[in-house]
């Protein structure tokens, strides 16, 4: 691997509920390419294949798969403690990764992720989380979804690390995405008008978020790029 390649944030990619991993890459290719080409992202399926109908079916193509199950009203949890191994094992194996991106189902999953591990409930043998990605995502134990056990202190105080949000007003989860928004420390917000799915951004907003990050030096190149975009 040349040094070039190892300057490249590493991002796992949780694709959403019934999606794939293949899927949500279609959905991330609408970054400018002059974002795509300075990251390394890496798409996983869930570990479980759908128990249901998948509201992508005759768009995309199968098979589709989900990180855990719920009862209707989300008070019930499976294979939860089951995924998050899954997880941690694909990173100690793939890794080391310097951040995770989730959409949907994959981002409720995603904003967990730090408080777990922050509390020592879960990935523990992994190095510590630097930065989440959340597209359409809502919180556990918000007005709609309870918490899963291993997740029930991971909102208890604010998640302090880099947060990017995308949330649209005409999002059908938008009240529990603000929730989310809220439980994270000097959030990055990206309001756009497409519902519940990712957009055609603007270069200048990924270029302001990857300075949030306080990683100038590994985007000087990006950021010529984006200011001729």
């Amino acid at each position: 691997m040349g040094s070039e390649e190892q300057k490249k944030p590493r991002i796992l990619c949780l694709h959403g509920f019934r999606n794939s991993g293949s899927i949500l890459q279609k959905f991330i290719g609408k970054f400018p390419e002059s974002v795509l080409q300075r990251l390394d992202l890496v798409f996983l399926d869930a570990p479980f294949p759908a128990e249901g109908k998948s509201g992508v079916e005759g768009i995309y193509d199968p098979p589709y798969y989900e990180w855990f199950q719920s009862n209707e009203d989300y008070t019930v949890y499976r294979n939860f403690e089951a995924c998050l191994e899954y997880i941690e094992d694909y990173m100690i194996k793939h890794g080391p990764f310097d951040g995770v991106l989730g959409f949907s189902q994959g981002a409720m999953l995603t904003a967990s992720l730090p408080g777990i591990q922050r509390d020592g409930v879960g990935l523990t043998r992994i190095p510590a989380i630097k930065f989440v990605i959340i597209i359409s995502g809502v919180k556990f134990g918000g007005s709609k979804f309870e918490t899963p056990e291993m997740a029930a202190t991971a909102f208890s105080t604010p998640i302090e690390l880099p947060s990017l949000h995308f949330t649209e007003e005409m999002d059908f989860m938008k009240e529990e995405g603000k929730l989310l928004i809220k439980s994270f420390v000097d959030p990055i917000v990206i309001h756009h008008s497409k519902g519940h799915t990712l957009p055609r951004l603007e270069p200048m907003k990924i270029l302001i978020y990857c300075l949030s990050l306080k990683w100038a030096p590994l985007f000087e190149q990006m950021e010529k790029d984006l200011k001729f975009a």
